[in-house]
């Protein structure tokens, strides 16, 4: 008997199993590394640290350091400007030994350098990408600038812009009106498009004040000296020649007085021929006005001091700075930073004594009938009016906040009424 059996193919039952889909870690750049290359340890200089310990603590050994420190302080010397409280990052090989590969130091927001010693050492120092978004605010002053630009979470830079660098000789803001109001243009500024870095400029303002208005567009008259100042609709110069003081956020501890009598001296009549303006050790000094520096030392009573000619009648000088910022012969803008208050000479608190000439005398500088800033020239003016244009039109379409608020009210009215 012959037995017929039939092959069938075995039916093989296919399981689905979950397959884990393994996504590459994307892309990390910052400072110019891919930083999933490497291990990335984060961390802040502490008091009393410096650059060789916190290498020595990782993993490198003090005969290197020095060659590394000797190798790059030429490109920037970081034993020297090393600082606690600042941030930096250590590169380190990805693997089991982490051994350190770059160092990377954060001096401030912007700024950063990078010291390279995997295989050959060298420096270089670099700036974060910086994005630049313009924006527009508008209030209604209730009580203060300050107040109102605080409650529209607006950086409070922008209040010492208008008050100190714009409308500074226009409008005394200690003197507002209720229902006094304003626009402003203004850029914000972001590092590595994520970290904000405070306003960075105003475009052009408008204020009414006690039912006046006062426009300022910004404009630069000077390419080549990169001068910018802020001028009305008709062109006029919104700024005086000379700022009426040296520092900001400060507060005058003695006046010009040739009459002056002090203790210490046994109450002698001790002329002061200066303005003391009271500021912290560190706050910068500025420039009143343009100018070229024609001292720049240390001497005697005077401490650290810069002094400035500004044309041929007016010069001003600067005493008792911390350290100074510019050189003898190096020209100088309104609100430049000279160097920073501190208790150099014969001084008995932190403070600028600040010293006002004309034609060679010392006078008071808050009894001069200060001269207006340069105003702009025929041809200029021409340019400047087209110029601020669209400017104008793009400042005068921006609603105030009433104004908002009562289309809204209509809006409804309308809706109802339907």
């Amino acid at each position: 008997m012959v037995f017929f059996i039939s092959c069938k193919e075995d039916k093989k039952e296919v399981l689905e199993k979950d397959v884990a889909i393994v996504e590459e870690p994307k892309d990390v750049y910052e400072f110019g590394f891919n930083l999933n290359d490497y291990v990335v340890k984060r961390d802040t200089v502490k008091s009393g640290e410096s650059f060789g310990q916190i290498l020595e603590q990782n993993k490198i050994g003090y005969p290197k350091i020095y060659h590394i420190a000797e190798k790059t302080k030429e490109t920037y010397n970081i034993a020297r400007f090393f600082q606690a409280g600042k941030p930096y990052a250590i590169l380190c090989s990805k693997d089991s030994l982490e051994l350190p590969e770059s160092f990377i130091y954060q001096p401030n927001k912007e700024e950063y350098v990078v010291i390279n010693f995997k295989d050959s050492i060298h420096a270089f120092k670099s700036r974060k990408p910086i994005t630049y978004v313009e924006k527009t605010v508008t209030g209604v002053i209730t009580s203060s600038i300050s107040e109102t630009l605080d409650q529209k979470g607006v950086s409070a830079v922008l209040t010492n812009k208008l008050a100190d660098d714009i409308y500074a000789w226009t409008i005394d803001f200690r003197r507002l009106q209720k229902g006094d109001r304003f626009k402003v243009i203004y850029t914000d500024k972001y590092i590595d498009d994520s970290i904000y870095g405070g306003i960075h400029d105003v475009k052009a303002a408008y204020f009414e004040h006690n039912k006046e208005p006062f426009y300022a567009f910004q404009f630069e008259t000077d390419s080549v000296k990169g001068i910018i100042d802020y001028f009305s609709e008709e062109a006029k110069n919104l700024r005086r020649a000379f700022l009426k003081a040296p520092v900001k956020f400060s507060r005058i501890s003695s006046r010009y007085n040739l009459r002056r009598r002090i203790a210490v001296y046994g109450y002698k009549v001790r002329a002061h021929k200066g303005t003391d303006f009271a500021a912290p050790i560190g706050t910068p000094i500025m420039a009143t006005a343009n100018g070229t520096v024609t001292k720049s030392e240390r001497r005697g009573g005077n401490g650290n001091y810069v002094k400035i000619r500004h044309n041929a009648t007016y010069e001003t000088q600067y005493l008792h700075m911390k350290k100074r910022k510019v050189k003898v012969g190096q020209f100088v803008k309104q609100g430049d930073v000279i160097g920073w208050v501190g208790m150099t000479g014969n001084t008995g608190g932190p403070h600028v004594c600040y010293r006002f000439w004309v034609n060679g005398r010392q006078v008071d500088p808050f009894k001069q009938k200060l001269p207006e800033a340069k105003p702009i020239s025929d041809s200029l003016k021409v340019k400047y009016l087209e110029f601020i244009k669209p400017v104008k039109i793009q400042l005068d379409s921006i609603p105030f906040d009433e104004e908002v608020v009562e289309e809204n009210l209509k809006e409804n009215l309308i809706t109802q009424n339907f």
